[in-house]
């Protein structure tokens, strides 16, 4: 009988230390952020981390306009790059998932606004399958590229990704080619 108990007792304590172990591998393996969830901060260029493509926007979007290497194209209000995607049709977007992770689309939770060379007659609106609003331009759903970790950055100029073509956009509401 004794050596039942002992047997007994071995195993719930493999037991415990297995239920322990697992527990430590999960939290190790879950530690990085692979949903493309950043809670540090709302935008996609905190700290290098990964913005959500989901995420609620903070307010309207203000569109601007920046001229670099590139050519003169579109901004968000904090000077970050904008891309459209060549697959996106009827202004709606063919981008989401890991797509949207990587190109996180730039939304709002009002109207979004012109500043100076941007036409506000080109800006509309869509709902999302996530039930967030993203902004359009001329019929293009716009997006950040998370390869671009600063304002003005524009790495995600002429990458086919997804299937298809990134470009920034001209203030024409046209590819940057």
């Amino acid at each position: 009988m004794r050596n039942i108990q002992r047997a007994t007792a071995r195993s719930k304590v493999r037991a415990v230390v297995a239920i322990v172990f697992a527990g430590a591998l999960l939290a190790a393996c879950g530690s990085g952020d692979t949903t493309g969830t950043n809670t540090s901060n709302t935008g996609p260029y905190g700290g290098g981390a990964v913005s959500s493509p989901t995420a609620a926007a903070t307010g309207p979007a203000t569109l601007m306009t920046k001229t670099g290497s590139a050519g003169t194209y579109l901004t968000d209000g904090a000077g970050k790059s904008l891309y459209l995607f060549a697959l996106d049709s009827g202004g709606k977007s063919a981008c989401n998932g890991a797509c949207a992770a990587a190109w996180p689309p730039l939304t709002t939770t009002g109207n979004a606004s012109a500043s100076a060379g941007v036409t506000g007659s080109m800006l509309t609106t869509f709902k999302r399958d996530d039930g967030s609003t993203q902004v359009v331009y001329n019929g293009h759903p716009l997006y950040y590229y998370i390869g671009d970790t600063s304002p003005g950055q524009t790495n995600g100029q002429g990458l086919n990704n997804f299937g298809g073509v990134w470009s920034l956009v001209t203030p024409q509401g046209t590819a940057i080619q």
